[in-house]
């Protein structure tokens, strides 16, 4: 079952029980899915391209709590209520020892024992196909920079 038709029952499903709130998220989710359909001019996306959408919507929620006031309980309590549902739709991410478990096994592969700046460019090239959809770039990035000399 394509995630566009798990998502089309589920939203069903809340608009039954009367949940306006998950149906609304549901229905974020379907929108953003089927732009991107649209966008690329096709009439299914790969489980990929799924994963991808649900992926820009966690950030972009992401990014909407950080910059939330702390006063604004209840739009924080929503967001967080979105998420939640959200990550659902989306692989487990890994955390920073995660990241640094396959950062070491690229630089075993690689050949390299230290790496410097001037090697960023050829491991992030091996590394970001391994961690795409499982772990966040800009996180990857300062953990490999941390690494880095």
């Amino acid at each position: 079952m394509s995630m566009i038709t798990e998502i089309r029952k589920k939203m069903g499903d809340a608009l039954k029980a009367g949940d306006k709130e998950t149906k609304q998220v549901y229905t974020s989710m379907l929108t953003a899915l089927t732009n991107k359909a649209k966008e690329l001019l096709t009439p299914d996306l790969t489980p990929e391209q799924e994963i991808e959408v649900i992926t820009k919507l966690v950030k972009q929620n992401k990014e909407s709590i950080d910059t939330c006031p702390p006063d604004r309980t209840e739009t924080i309590e929503k967001l967080n209520f979105e998420r939640n549902i959200l990550l659902n739709y989306i692989p487990k991410q890994m955390d920073e020892a995660e990241i640094r478990e396959v950062i070491l096994k690229v630089l075993t592969d690689l050949g390299i024992e230290a790496p410097t700046g001037k090697d960023k460019g050829r491991i992030m090239k091996v590394l970001m196909p391994l961690v795409k959809g499982k772990a966040d770039g800009k996180l990857v990035n300062e953990v490999l920079a941390a690494m880095s000399k």
